[in-house]
């Protein structure tokens, strides 16, 4: 029993400097953020910190995978009310352009980490919380005879680069839902250029 209440008492600390390094992370950016503020608003001792996190960094990235996963989730939600897969990628792009209206989110999810963590970290979470819903619907497509099998993954990766290209053109705009309205659109134009229509 008491080691099972050290485990939840370990996970519930790791879990509150995450939420509190997320809420400042998304306010202030990485660079102004300190270890010493990130502390005093979880209130908790510097080894609590560093017994879970050997670095700001590392607590930045177990920020970043959070939040990549809390997004996957709304991609997700959005892109299963599509009956047809172009409309699931569609729908799932557009909501992808939503969530990133979110100063804090454009922070934390496409301004900071490729200076933090590096690209190839970046891309491999990417890889592992976006690209996979791309894939099902790109395959089914091919199931379907509407693209090549081989090109099929390929084509995947192709339209998130497009879509995390508009997201950053988001992020960095003057009017961001102007920015989004227009990147939904040529999203929109790639994807009915890019996947012939079902055969009739």
């Amino acid at each position: 029993m008491t080691t099972d209440g050290r485990v939840v008492r370990g996970r519930t600390t790791r879990d509150g400097l995450v939420a509190v390094a997320r809420t400042l992370f998304g306010e202030h950016g990485y660079d102004a953020t300190s270890i010493g503020a990130v502390l005093a608003a979880a209130g908790v001792a510097r080894g609590a910190l560093y017994h879970h996190f050997p670095s700001k960094e590392a607590l930045f990235d177990a920020v970043l995978e959070r939040e990549m996963a809390r997004i996957a989730e709304v991609v997700g939600a959005a892109a299963r009310t599509a009956g047809d897969p172009v409309a699931s990628m569609r729908a799932g792009c557009g909501a992808w352009l939503e969530v990133v209206l979110d100063p804090e989110v454009q922070r934390i999810v496409l301004r900071d980490p490729p200076a933090v963590l590096g690209w190839a970290r970046w891309r491999e979470l990417d890889e592992r919380y976006l690209v996979r819903g791309l894939q099902a619907s790109v395959r089914m497509l091919a199931a379907r005879g509407r693209v090549d099998p081989d090109q099929a993954d390929v084509l995947a990766h192709m339209v998130l680069g497009a879509a995390s290209e508009a997201a950053l053109l988001v992020a960095g705009a003057a009017d961001p839902e102007a920015a989004m309205a227009t990147g939904r659109a040529a999203i929109d134009t790639l994807l009915t250029r890019l996947f012939e229509p079902e055969p009739r």
